[in-house]
């Protein structure tokens, strides 16, 4: 804030001195009036001769005079307020020297602005002691944790809270709020200061909602630097607030930055926004009502999903085509680590947003259908299906320059399961050429292929519920590892514990496969399957579900269509006891279907696995006389 916009006399600095260097306090507070007549803030040198002939001591005296807590004599000492309001605006004047704004002496007032923008006078000071903080906390670091471990966000949010829209304290508030978190872990302070970060939060949306100036941008990294963490607890708290007073205000935000010309920075802040709001309130909120300044008749409220999706897709086209120039032309060049790393990062985004939509629309239901109109609903799915083309291309590069390891090609075997678990039809020789590649791809973490075989899962299930689907499945290698998946599911989870479904669709397309008789001589020498027995029997032998109980005896009943008792106890993979266990299986499963507590749906849900059970038994029962003694008087023609 400049104390005088007029050209500074040198003449009248002179005079400002003397009075400065006076004996008496009059004299000082008749200098520093002067001061604030004649003075520019941009006059550095002027204004580091006024602070050093004043000195730091008379300037303490004057702000906790103002403050109520020291004395300055003179005419009108008991004036606190006009002291307050000149101590505070000759100190903001004076950091504008970052020498100045960097010394102990400024560090040590942190506390007593604080504390001054704490009481009700701070109202009268409130602009001027928000530029103190500021011009301290870009000088010095000491001064960020002066200012973080005194409690200033609590003062902050407070204020933040009363602010007029776009005005100068809101923008140097948010400029506080920036340097905190750019200096002080986030993890750190959402731990201490919960209830405040999500207020300022909720007060920095509305700024990136309805500004339309630099102000706007300001808020777009903010936001993004807090809601980028991925803090748990600040998402469980943002969740609290009642969505209409803040998602929408970044629905317009986000909107805007996508729908204007912005720079590609910007929609690159814009879409990792929309990615972290749709992980805390969920796809819906790609859907609903948005103003935008330029446009003034109604917009629908699926805009927001378009400009998304449309962002995302150029996203995905323009990094993945730099990424595989960047890995593959230039990888000699060491120095391109870290732009191959910014790259990855980015192309994570897009394919988040472009899964969570794919879920979206996967998810629209007759209830739901006046949310999406079929013709946005068509458009999105022929984006998604040439992104995913896109995709599918950058795997085909991948595979052809040997890489089978990397976060970004796991990213892309993920995109391209969710996608072609909703249109199984699509892609189909892209899909059979490049399967078995797919499948063996690994993170940049993993030893092996485990989760790119999760990420197929929902797809492999659909296309093997045709011969076809089951035959290229098997051909590429890709049934052995879904059982070696499953296998790994169990004792990963130590059980049948399927959180996220991903157990029983290795079930559902295991069974696929091995009812199609078509497959008979192909899954003859599937050796995974001896581990899969030895996993089902030890992990069943104590649940009590019966969805389990079925699943894992339909299974079992059919692998014993490939095989006898005695192949099975001279396979040196599999113990004689697994045998055991397996007899138990079954004992329960046929005596499971006789209980009368069983409920008429429960039993209606898992008929087909019981019918699957009981026709396999009627087939092998003879080849497995163990079985046959543990089932004892119950048979099945």
């Amino acid at each position: 804030m400049e104390l005088q916009q007029e050209q500074t006399p040198s003449g009248s600095i002179e005079d400002c001195l003397k009075l400065l260097k006076g004996e008496k306090d009059e004299q000082r507070l008749a200098g520093l009036f002067l001061v604030t007549k004649i003075c520019k803030v941009d006059d550095l040198a002027s204004l580091s001769r006024v602070y050093n002939a004043i000195g730091a001591k008379f300037l303490d005296r004057l702000l906790r005079t103002g403050m109520g807590k020291g004395t300055v004599s003179g005419p009108g000492e008991d004036n606190r307020d006009a002291y307050l309001q000149l101590s505070v605006r000759i100190l903001a004047a004076f950091c504008h020297v970052p020498e100045i704004a960097a010394s102990e002496e400024m560090v040590s007032k942190i506390p007593l602005i604080l504390e001054t923008l704490s009481n009700q006078s701070g109202s009268s000071v409130l602009e001027e002691c928000l530029e103190f903080l500021y011009l301290v906390l870009t000088t010095s670091d000491a001064g960020v944790t002066a200012l973080y471990g005194s409690g200033s966000l609590k003062i902050l949010a407070s204020w933040m809270l009363t602010m007029a829209d776009g005005s100068n304290p809101m923008k140097i508030s948010m400029r506080l709020v920036q340097l905190i978190i750019s200096k002080i872990s986030l993890d750190v302070i959402v731990t201490n200061c919960l209830p405040e970060v999500s207020n300022i939060v909720v007060v920095i949306a509305r700024q990136f909602g309805v500004s339309h100036d630099a102000m706007k941008f300001e808020a777009l990294r903010l936001l993004s630097a807090t809601l980028s963490s991925n803090l748990t607890p600040l998402y469980d708290a943002l969740r609290q607030v009642p969505s209409d007073v803040w998602a929408k205000h970044l629905r317009d935000g986000v909107s805007a930055i996508l729908h204007n010309r912005t720079a590609p920075a910007e929609k690159l802040q814009a879409l990792s926004l929309a990615e972290s709001m749709v992980s805390i309130l969920g796809e819906g909120w790609l859907i609903g009502e948005i103003e935008l300044p330029d446009v003034r008749d109604a917009i629908p409220s699926d805009r927001c999903l378009i400009l998304v999706l449309e962002q995302s897709r150029v996203e995905i086209a323009v990094m993945l085509n730099e990424l595989a120039y960047t890995k593959y032309e230039a990888s000699k060049n060491s120095s391109l680590k870290e732009d191959i790393i910014l790259k990855q990062r980015n192309v994570a985004i897009a394919f988040s947003l472009v899964e969570k939509i794919i879920k979206l629309i996967s998810n629209v239901s007759e209830d739901q259908g006046d949310l999406i109109n079929e013709n946005t609903l068509m458009r999105v799915i022929r984006g998604l299906n040439e992104t995913t083309g896109v995709v599918l291309e950058y795997l085909q590069d991948a595979k052809e320059h040997g890489q089978r390891k990397g976060d970004d090609i796991l990213a892309s075997v993920r995109v391209i399961g969710s996608f072609l678990a909703q249109t199984p039809d699509a892609w189909t020789e892209k899909v059979q050429e490049l399967l078995d590649y797919m499948l063996s791809v690994e993170g940049e973490d993993e030893q092996s292929p485990f989760n790119s075989v999760c990420f197929l899962l929902p797809m492999l299930c659909q296309i093997t519920m045709k011969v076809e689907g089951c035959k290229i499945l098997v051909s590429s290698g890709g049934l052995a590892a879904v059982v070696k998946c499953l296998i790994n599911l169990i004792h990963k989870h130590g059980g049948w514990i399927d959180d996220d479904g991903s157990i029983f669709l290795a079930c559902d397309t295991i069974l696929n496969v091995l009812l199609k008789k078509e497959l008979a001589g192909l899954l003859c020498g599937e050796s995974s399957f001896i581990l899969l027995l030895e996993a089902i029997a030890t992990s069943t032998e104590d649940t009590k579900e019966p969805s389990v109980i079925m699943m894992a005896a339909s299974i079992c009943a059919l692998i014993f269509d490939f095989t006898s008792e005695n192949a099975l106890l001279s396979n040196p993979s599999f113990a004689d006891k697994s045998l055991d266990k397996l007899c138990r299986l079954f004992s329960r499963i046929f005596a499971l279907s006789r209980q009368q507590s069983m409920n008429n749906d429960g039993m209606a849900q898992m008929d087909d696995l019981l019918e699957i059970t009981s026709a396999g038994y009627s087939r092998w029962g003879d080849r497995f006389p163990r079985v046959q003694k543990a089932i004892g008087w119950l048979r099945y023609s």
